[in-house]
């Protein structure tokens, strides 16, 4: 892709990736096709403050990360007695951030 929408790319979702992973991923933007910048520019990530805040007063989190089973499961296991609970507030942002580089790496694949 050129370089202004890879710049637009970032812009709109720098915050959902990791700044270890950052670079990685304007480098794999740049040997995708011009063509297929639509893909990117409308795929949706999760925002991980939203997440964070949705693990702390809901618990609700992994439903959005896609982790149905676990989510169900904590809500039977009334949040594993408050322990999932806390367990998640901790690691919310890190799985959201994995999340979206996930999406990305599939959205990449299909590309390709």
């Amino acid at each position: 892709m050129r370089a202004e929408l890879v710049q637009a790319f970032m812009m709109k979702n720098g915050e959902c990736f990791d700044v270890m992973v950052v670079q990685d991923i304007q480098r794999q933007l740049t040997e995708v096709d011009d063509s297929k910048a639509a893909y990117f520019m409308s795929l949706s990530l999760q925002n991980p403050t939203l997440i964070l805040i949705l693990a702390i007063f809901t618990g609700w989190e992994r439903f959005f990360l896609g982790d149905i089973a676990m989510g169900i499961l904590k809500l039977i296991t009334c949040y594993g007695c408050g322990i999932w609970w806390i367990i998640d507030i901790f690691s919310a942002r890190s799985r959201t951030l994995e999340y979206n580089y996930q999406k990305f790496q599939q959205t990449l694949l299909f590309c390709k």
